[in-house]
């Protein structure tokens, strides 16, 4: 059956963050120092501390049910354990994020095919985007400034659906809105057990980019099971495969 539809993952498929984890003390400090301007009375040390302990905490339980609480929750779980009792509607948890996600943009950056690959793509077939991150409004933003949202049909977010990849549910959600069947659609993404495992898993041939990063290391021992249909060192191999599906 013919392709109708390409799905792509976001962080480094079609936009590449620089430095692995690099970004993430910068960050942080960003949001702590708008929290002490703010009243919070925590040193820095302790501050990441805490935060990392509550962000583990999160990701243990997001590995066992699949889902992708929002980033703001972090912060308030943060702080609360610091003996400050927010909201969690309270601005300063949301401010505090912005500030976190304000920063890391500037660690992010369009990969030197994505656009091309995207403009030979579009109008062609449905496109579609899956992203696993925890503030979606860091994405929207991202898509705005490199003007990419104009391409895709259908953009899902994790922490707006609270469902991560390689949860069949987001996978479905995004074909339901192109309205093809997982036959006919294919998934582009760097990281074999989310974005190559959760697309095989509800019936779409799966593209891996091979990145120079720590994801998409398939020597791994959990990586070695995992296949991909089709594996490409660059975002400019990915139409003429597709075409050829």
């Amino acid at each position: 059956m013919k392709v109708k539809a390409v799905l792509f993952d976001l962080f480094d498929t079609l936009l590449l963050v620089e430095g692995g984890n690099a970004f993430y003390t910068p960050c942080l400090q960003k949001l702590h120092n708008f929290l002490v301007g703010k009243g919070v009375d925590v040193s820095f040390e302790e501050f990441r501390k805490v935060y990392f302990e509550v962000r583990d905490a999160i990701y243990v339980e997001a590995n066992k049910n699949l889902e992708e609480p929002h980033f703001n929750i972090r912060v308030w779980k943060t702080l609360k354990r610091l003996g400050y009792n927010y909201d969690l509607s309270d601005a300063i948890i949301a401010e505090a994020t912005e500030c976190f996600a304000k920063e890391f943009m500037k660690y992010v950056s369009l990969d030197k095919d994505a656009m091309d690959v995207l403009q030979r793509l579009y109008g062609k077939y449905k496109l579609g985007l899956t992203s696993n991150f925890a503030i979606p409004e860091c994405v929207w933003a991202l898509l705005e400034k490199y003007d990419l949202k104009r391409f895709f049909d259908v953009v899902i977010i994790s922490a707006e659906v609270n469902k991560r990849k390689p949860s069949p549910e987001i996978f479905q959600k995004a074909l339901e809105s192109l309205n093809v069947a997982p036959f006919e659609a294919i998934f582009v993404g760097d990281t074999p057990s989310m974005d190559v495992d959760g697309a095989k898993n509800v019936g779409m041939k799966a593209i891996l980019v091979l990145r120079k990063t720590s994801a998409t290391d398939t020597s791994k021992p959990d990586c070695t099971n995992i296949k991909p249909d089709f594996v490409v060192k660059s975002l400019k191999e990915v139409p003429k495969i597709i075409s050829d599906c």
